[in-house]
């Protein structure tokens, strides 16, 4: 091979593939220059497959006779160019199938229905109605195969080959392969079904006879063949061939290559012929890429949409990496402009730690209605070891701890499902990295160079819980006890850093468990703290252990700089100072015990019926709305000294409540007809026959949050509020107490 000492190369592609592709390329010393378009090139060396040899991924029906021709296993199949004969022989089959579009179909044209009629529907789509166009005018149809799939990216110069380890993709564009296919969401490698007998299998019996039954057809292949495999029970047969780097996969394993492999070398190597002479070694480390794709894809999606990466990702952090792949540069910053938009990958010595890195890179990217699977590399995860049965005793069968009814595998299932979520809460300071016996928060990488005042909360969310379980919803409850703890702290002007979740059960149902962490990662994330650790306890005999039951509490801690004053500031209050009124979302989760009974008892509603005080809800899914969560507008007018004091209105409602921010001498008077109740909120007090006062001290009434503010500073308080979102009224005023702490007065307007 000829010794060259500089290379310029051009680079044709616009995706995360060619991101990764030209990061790697520029690692090596001899790039010049590398020029990235998305047109064509003529009259350089070509890494890539002549016209012939893309034949093997331009027409499946080529590549399935090229594998009958060298016998390579793949699955049985027949090729069809007319819809009438191929609609007959999928009515004559009677196992799984797989439908795929013969020629190009920006890799969307493979399809796995589930019954027949989804195969005669999509066998229409595709040679009637062209919907993935010239690409469906011959067809594949195949037996469907079972097993793990594997891809398979091999350097070859039409003689040598040598592969990259082997990947696993993500294909469908929701958690647990569910919804449509997509180009990838994500992938991970190398996985542990890949054991070095696999790996040599699929070189033996398909990627070398390939490359040999490519060179003695005349069509050599030069380049990166991708081979998709899937490894069954009878061995590993071939799925398909790209004659190209796989996305994402190339932004999986490209990490993975050593430095002392050039990835510009390695290229110019196999288009000399040269590829034995260089040196193509991976890192002993394992890699993960989880992709964020724009709301909607892979149907129509928006593009042009604001994208941030918080901290700014101006210096390269070892082992991890953010490829683009659908964005654009314009001159107001980095917008959307593509399905799938951004990817993060990490690096790590076990795909555990590679998993959790790379999640928690995704959480400092934010763009409008984003999308990511958060089970990326799970399968990988929750594969176990099978372990022999016990011997027999003459005492009966050795007792386990599942034989008292608790599962410590259903424990540990629910931490893997949910390690990748919790990476997302990841803040400045605390990793969120669970699994440990401690959660870890650095205070000096938190901001706080000095050592400041640690504030705590811990709550629950109440009988808010019942509805929970009698409608099966629990994804959004976890916001809610996110809410009780976060909005106590920063009624004390402390900034959320960190939080704690406890879920008891009688059996533990992992599902349901993963939504209500879902619901506690959804608060976290709006709250701005970590959520860095938790306690699943399964209690059978404490609990129902088959009716479902759970139980959740929390607990949050935050900080305050010694420097700031700390609230309520009771020294500086006055009579005159003025009450804001911060909207609730509706119940919050303060009494349902009284909710539930109006609703069931008084009302003789079931949580399946249509709610009387929304026209477009059943009364649970309304019940359920989560409880706001105030920290970012509050913590930012707190930033200001805009704020006196508050009251956060959860058990006791207003009138217990309020008069917990207030000096002895000083009492709230308030005026209720300066705020709006929530419909739920008065159809509860209309139904229930409630007084004035018992609906004071019970709801919130429609006021999440009250509010102290000094009469100078009322104007600036309230713009402030109202541009971070928040619906706020000027409700009262602070006054001389002459009895109670909290006076509403013109309550009848609730009635």
């Amino acid at each position: 091979m000829a010794d060259v000492d500089h290379f310029r190369i051009l680079l044709i592609g616009n995706g995360g593939r060619e991101h990764a592709l030209a990061w790697k390329l520029s690692q090596s010393a001899k790039v010049e220059k590398i020029y990235l378009v998305p047109g064509n090139g003529a009259g350089i060396k070509c890494f890539g497959p002549t016209g012939k040899a893309a034949r093997m991924e331009g027409s499946k029906t080529f590549a399935k006779d090229f594998m009958a021709r060298w016998n390579i296993p793949t699955a049985a199949y027949r090729n069809f160019n007319d819809y009438e004969t191929a609609r007959l022989y999928l009515e004559s089959v009677s196992h799984k199938i797989v439908l795929k579009a013969s020629g190009l179909a920006a890799g969307k044209g493979v399809i796995l229905p589930s019954t027949k009629e989804e195969a005669h529907s999509a066998l229409k789509s595709i040679m009637l109605k062209k919907e993935f166009g010239a690409a469906g005018d011959e067809v594949v149809i195949e037996e469907f195969l079972e097993g793990e799939e594997l891809s398979f990216l091999t350097f070859s110069d039409g003689y040598t080959l040598r592969s990259l380890p082997p990947a696993q993709d993500h294909k469908p564009v929701f958690d647990g392969d569910k919804g449509p296919n997509t180009g990838g969401m994500g992938c991970y490698g190398p996985p542990p079904v890949a054991t070095l007998q696999m790996i040599e299998d699929v070189h033996r019996t398909i990627l070398e006879p390939t490359i040999r039954g490519m060179r003695r057809e005349r069509y050599p292949f030069v380049g990166l063949l991708f081979t998709g495999i899937m490894v069954t029970s009878n061995g590993p047969k071939v799925l398909e061939y790209n004659v190209r780097f796989g996305d994402p996969e190339t932004q999986t394993l490209l990490p993975l290559l050593s430095p002392d492999s050039d990835l510009a070398e390695i290229m110019y190597a196999c288009t000399e012929q040269g590829l034995e002479s260089v040196r193509v070694d991976v890192d002993p480390k394992f890699s993960t890429t989880v992709v964020a794709a724009a709301g909607g894809y892979p149907g129509p999606y928006v593009r042009g949409d604001a994208i941030t990466i918080d901290p700014p990702r101006d210096v390269e952090i070892a082992g991890q990496v953010v490829f683009h792949a659908g964005t654009v540069l314009s001159s107001d910053g980095l917008k959307t402009a593509g399905g799938r938009v951004i990817a993060a990958t990490s690096t790590a010595g076990s795909l555990e730690n590679a998993i959790s890195a790379a999640y928690s890179l995704m959480s400092t990217i934010r763009f409008q209605n984003m999308h990511f699977r958060t089970d990326i590399g799970r399968r990988a995860l929750n594969r176990e070891l099978s372990l022999p049965a016990s011997s027999s005793s003459p005492n009966g069968h050795a007792l386990s701890y599942a034989d008292a009814g608790v599962s410590v595998s259903s424990g540990n299932d629910l931490v893997e499902r949910i390690k990748p979520l919790v990476a997302l809460t990841a803040r400045p300071g605390a990793s969120a990295n669970i699994g440990g016996f401690g959660g870890e928060l650095d205070l000096s990488a938190a901001g706080y160079k000095k050592p400041p005042v640690i504030i705590s909360a811990t709550d629950g969310v109440g009988t808010k819980l019942k509805i929970a379980h009698a409608i099966k919803k629990h994804d959004t409850i976890g916001i809610d006890l996110v809410a009780m703890n976060v909005n106590d702290l920063i009624v004390q002007g402390a900034e959320p850093l960190s939080f704690l979740d406890v879920f008891s059960c009688g059996k533990l149902d992992v599902d349901v468990a993963e939504q209500v962490i879902k619901g506690i990662v959804v608060g976290c994330i709006e709250a701005r703290c970590a959520l860095v650790g938790g306690e699943t306890a399964e209690m059978p005999g404490l609990f129902t252990e088959d009716g479902g039951l759970y139980d959740i509490s929390g607990t949050a801690m935050g900080a305050v700089t010694k420097e700031a004053q700390l609230l309520p500031d009771r020294g500086a209050m006055k009579a005159g100072d003025i009450l804001l009124g911060l909207a609730s979302s509706g119940c919050h989760s303060n009494g349902f015990s009284l909710v539930r009974k109006i609703v069931q008892e008084r009302a003789g509603l079931n949580y399946n019926d249509p709610a009387p005080w929304s026209i477009d809800e059943e009364v649970g899914q309304s019940l359920l709305k989560p409880t706001r969560i105030y920290v970012k507008s509050i913590l930012a007018a707190v930033k200001k000294d805009l704020i006196k004091g508050m009251a956060h209105i959860t058990g006791g409602g207003l009138t217990e409540n309020v008069p917990r921010m207030l000096p002895k001498h000083l009492a709230a008077v308030l005026n209720a007809e300066t705020w709006e109740v929530p419909n739920v909120l008065q159809w509860l007090k209309r139904t229930g026959n409630m007084t004035e006062a018992e609906f004071a001290m019970t709801f919130n009434t429609g006021l999440g949050m009250v509010i102290a503010v000094a009469e100078d500073k009322e104007v600036l308080a309230l713009q402030e509020l109202r541009s971070a979102g928040e619906t706020v009224w000027q409700v009262g005023k602070l006054a001389e107490r002459k009895g109670k702490g909290c006076v509403i007065e013109n309550t009848q307007h609730w009635a």
